[in-house]
């Protein structure tokens, strides 16, 4: 029914729907458009070592792992590290990693992350009125957060460029030595490590160096994409905005 009634308003407006083409609905996103790159052999081998950091679990989200691997691609042309924050069972930057074959890069991968779930203090007064911090309490209770550190280990054994870092944002930035930075990617769903882990690593973020933020654009996450937006044009650049709820930048 709601197909039908799609393909109708489309039509209308001048589109055309080609039948068993493009239809992609997961993770808040629907759209009759092409995602052709879910049969790429290589996407497919990196969603696939996600999915094993995550123990079997498919949080499905193919299309924002999509666009993080273009991101990482694309900041690999740029000097400098990777880094994390928000990193968890560590899907992403497992998928990432394997697909840009980091074993034979001569780069590190920092992972940072509590590893104890997020720091409920953290979360501001607008925060709570959402809903974020008893979401995170929930998800806490549920098992969400991957605390077993020797799991985390195992998981980026392969890969001895990859550093995992436990701690919190912004306490353990300052003890981390970390020269140009090539690929950012923040996911710490609060506002305020979030912009304290921007404030840090800006400056040496390289040119064309990318930053991907997970949250900004995610349906109850508008204290965030406030505070990103307000940001943003503080250091004269803009953020991207995706249909899949995150934010991209590239530094010029």
């Amino acid at each position: 029914m709601i197909k039908r009634v799609l393909g109708a308003i489309l039509a209308k407006a001048g589109y055309a729907v080609i039948k068993n083409q493009g239809r992609h609905m997961q993770d808040g996103l629907f759209t009759v458009h092409n995602d052709h790159f879910r049969d790429d052999p290589a996407f497919r081998a990196a969603y696939k070592r996600g999915v094993l950091a995550s123990m079997g679990v498919d949080p499905a989200f193919e299309w924002r792992v999509h666009v993080a691997l273009w991101a990482a691609s694309t900041a690999i042309q740029a000097p400098g590290d990777f880094v994390e924050c928000g990193v968890n069972a560590g899907f992403i930057s497992s998928a990432i990693m394997h697909h840009l074959r980091w074993e034979s890069i001569n780069r590190r991968f920092l992972l940072i992350d509590t590893f104890n779930g997020p720091v409920l203090q953290q979360f501001s007064d607008a925060e709570v009125e959402q809903g974020r911090l008893k979401l995170a309490e929930a998800s806490l209770r549920s098992g969400a957060y991957v605390t077993d550190m020797v799991r985390v280990s195992r998981n980026f054994s392969e890969w001895p460029n990859a550093v995992v870092v436990p701690g919190e944002v912004p306490q353990v930035l300052s003890k981390l030595d970390v020269g140009a930075v090539a690929f950012l990617h923040i996911d710490m769903n609060c506002a305020f490590p979030e912009r304290a882990a921007r404030e840090h690593f800006w400056e040496r973020i390289s040119p064309r160096g990318i930053v991907l933020r997970d949250d900004y654009a995610y349906f109850g996450h508008e204290e965030q994409a406030e505070e990103m937006d307000k940001a943003a044009v503080a250091l004269g650049t803009k953020i991207l905005s995706l249909p899949t709820g995150q934010g991209l930048i590239v530094k010029h």
